[in-house]
């Protein structure tokens, strides 16, 4: 085992490859705890509280009834289907979405949760970021910090992209570049 002497006293060097286990592991770590934290405190909505389940469920049969539950109604089933067998003539002319109505105020909660995961996720990114600028003492955590905070931007990007209007998304990714150039700038600037 190599060592180095200072000041008189021999201390083991450690392998390379230790450090980027360290910088990798911080990076997961910081993330698993910040989105943990997050599910911890800020409850997800549950498609259950919107559209609960029923006990026992009766089919609905007519347009009228499919309305006045909140539901859709799909008119024509068959279709598209090639039936070997004719349909018999009791067959319901329709089907119903009985979660139509509900359906839609759970996806706007879950639209309006994943905005604000994603609000928080980018501000502990830049956290995650700037803190890697300070932390320049320990060559090791200041690499975990900064690929925490890009990792936490990859992901809080990933949750909210599908809702994310198209000019944001280039808004976000633009930004996204600009701090990673300035960051890389501050930190490997010869």
């Amino acid at each position: 085992m190599e060592t180095n002497i200072t000041s008189g006293v021999q201390a083991p060097t450690r392998h390379p490859l230790f450090k980027w286990i360290l910088v990798v592991g911080i990076a997961i770590v910081a993330n698993l705890f910040l989105n943990y934290a997050l599910d911890a405190f800020y409850q997800r909505p549950l498609f259950e509280t919107f559209c609960p389940s029923k006990q026992v469920n009766v089919p609905i049969t007519t347009e009228k009834a499919c309305t006045d539950v909140g539901g859709q109604w799909n008119s024509d089933p068959y279709r598209y289907i090639e039936a070997t067998k004719p349909i018999p003539a009791d067959a319901p002319k329709g089907y119903c979405n009985e979660n139509f109505t509900c359906q839609k105020g759970f996806e706007s909660a879950d639209k309006l949760y994943q905005r604000n995961v994603f609000i928080v996720l980018v501000a502990a990114g830049t956290v995650f970021l700037v803190g890697s600028l300070f932390a320049t003492a320990v060559e090791a955590v200041a690499l975990g910090f900064s690929l925490a905070g890009i990792l936490s931007f990859i992901i809080g990007t990933m949750r909210y992209w599908s809702s994310m209007d198209e000019r944001l998304r280039v808004v976000v990714l633009g930004l996204a570049l600009a701090a990673l150039v300035w960051v890389g700038i501050k930190k490997f600037r010869d």
